[in-house]
C-alpha cells in the first residue's frame, strides 16, 4: 500500500480551507493536520517579527502531530515570515507567493496584473518581485502573441495595482461573505482595477476565494480571478514526489500502522472552535466534524 503522506497547514483562521479544498480534491490520498490561528487573528496589521513567531510556534506544533510537510496557507506569513522560517526547518514548506505569481503570469493575456491582499503582504511587495523572479526562470504567459511581444521587449508584464483590503478577513472569519455589507465594502476595494486594463487578478489572501462570488458579480468575467491554491497543490504534489523517492531510496521498512488509516483530517484552532467549524463547513460540508483548541504559552 502506498504511503499516506501526513501535510501539515496553518493560516491565520478558515481561510487555508480554500487550499485545502483543491489539495482534497487533487491529492485524496494524503492526511491533513490543519491550525487556524484564529485567537491572533488577522494576520495583515502584524509585524514581521510576530508572524515569524507564530510560524515557528505552529509549525513546530504541526511537526510534533507528524507532519513531514508544511503548507503555509497564508500569503502574510509566505510574504514576510516564509524566508526565515525555511531557515529554521528542515520539512518542506510550500508557501503562496511564488505559485500565485506563476499562474498570474500564464493567465494574463494584456500583462496588467493586478493584487488584492492584506496590508501587510502589499507592504512587503513580494509579488511584484515573485512576477519578476517568476518571468526571469521562464515561465511564460499561455497567450503566445503577448509570450512573443515580452520575449522581444515591446510589451511589459508586470503588478499593475495592489490594493490592501483589511476588512475582508474578518467578514469571512465572522461568516458574513456573502451579505449586503460584503458587497459595499468589495465595491469600494475593487474600483480602480477595471481603469487600470487589469485582466489577472490575484486573491492575495486564502480567505478572499470565500468572496469569490462577490468579486465576480462586481468585476465580471473580463477580468481572471487567480487563486494561487491551484499552483501551490502542484508544488506540493513535486514535494511528495520527491518524499517518495527518498523513502524507496532509504528502502526503510514501513511499520503496520502507516499503513492504516486512523484519521484523515484534523482540525486545531487557537480560538473559538465552534464558530470556525460553522464557517468553514459552508466550504467543506460536513468534513470538519471535530475542533481541538490549542493554547500559545507567551
Amino acid at each position: 500500500m502506498k504511503h499516506q503522506h501526513i501535510i501539515g497547514m496553518f493560516d491565520s483562521g478558515v481561510g487555508g480551507l480554500t487550499v485545502m479544498k483543491e489539495i482534497l480534491e487533487r491529492i485524496p490520498e494524503v492526511r491533513i493536520i490543519y491550525l487556524g490561528d484564529t485567537a491572533r487573528v488577522p494576520y495583515g496589521n502584524r509585524s514581521k517579527e510576530e508572524l515569524i513567531r507564530f510560524g515557528e510556534e505552529i509549525i513546530t506544533f504541526l511537526i510534533s502531530q507528524g507532519a513531514e510537510a508544511v503548507v503555509v496557507a497564508c500569503n502574510t506569513s509566505s510574504a514576510n515570515a516564509l524566508p526565515v522560517l525555511k531557515e529554521s526547518f528542515d520539512i518542506p514548506l510550500i508557501g503562496t507567493i511564488e505559485p500565485g505569481a506563476r499562474l498570474a503570469v500564464k493567465k494574463t493575456m494584456g500583462g496588467k496584473i493586478g493584487l488584492i491582499a492584506t496590508e501587510a503582504t502589499v507592504r512587503s511587495k513580494a509579488y511584484s518581485s515573485a512576477i519578476s523572479r517568476v518571468l526571469s526562470k521562464g515561465v511564460l504567459p499561455d497567450n503566445q502573441a503577448l509570450s512573443e511581444e515580452w520575449q522581444h521587449g515591446e510589451q511589459s508584464i508586470s503588478l499593475v495595482k495592489s490594493q490592501a483590503c483589511p476588512l475582508f478577513v474578518p467578514l469571512v472569519e465572522a461568516g458574513l461573505s456573502k451579505t449586503p455589507e460584503a458587497r459595499g465594502i468589495a465595491r469600494t476595494y475593487l474600483s480602480g482595477f477595471e481603469s487600470e486594463g487589469v485582466d489577472a487578478l490575484i486573491l492575495g489572501c486564502t480567505h478572499y476565494p470565500f468572496l469569490a462570488p462577490v468579486i465576480r458579480e462586481i468585476l465580471g468575467e473580463k477580468i481572471e480571478l487567480i487563486d494561487p491554491a491551484r499552483a501551490m497543490v502542484q508544488e506540493l504534489k513535486t514535494v511528495l514526489d520527491k518524499l517518495d523517492q527518498t523513502r524507496q531510496t532509504n528502502q526503510k521498512q514501513e511499520s503496520v500502522q502507516t499503513t492504516k488509516v486512523p484519521w484523515k483530517l484534523r482540525f486545531y484552532v487557537s480560538g473559538d472552535p465552534e464558530l470556525f467549524q460553522s464557517v468553514g463547513n459552508t466550504l467543506l460540508p460536513g468534513q470538519i466534524q471535530e475542533v481541538k483548541q490549542v493554547v500559545w504559552g507567551d
